[in-house]
């Protein structure tokens, strides 16, 4: 679970990024969840886009997609969202560390 400090500077981070995955008219398919697994095992984070003719809405899209990856929805924003997932192996996005645990 992210905090609001780790999503905030995962925004920051994504907001140069290019759109790589697009979810159009099929909605979220076999090909989209493995596309997006690749992405997030490659980069842990990703831009993603909701076409018009998409059968949901870019909110729906987004957790559908991060629940199929095992990722996190970190926004989503018009018919964008961005998803992270860190990868165990190789982590190249060092988070914030979380506040203190009360």
């Amino acid at each position: 679970m992210l905090t609001s400090k780790q999503r905030a500077y995962l925004r920051g981070l994504a907001n140069p990024l290019d759109t790589i995955l697009m979810v159009g008219k099929g909605g979220v398919t076999g090909d989209v969840i493995q596309q997006a697994d690749q992405a997030l095992t490659a980069r842990e984070l990703i831009k993603c886009k909701v076409l018009e003719t998409a059968p949901h809405s870019p909110r729906d899209t987004s957790s559908e997609v991060a629940q199929a990856t095992g990722s996190e929805v970190v926004q989503v924003i018009g018919t964008k969202f961005i998803l992270y997932r860190k990868n165990p192996k190789e982590s190249r996005i060092p988070l914030p560390k979380a506040g203190r645990n009360i």
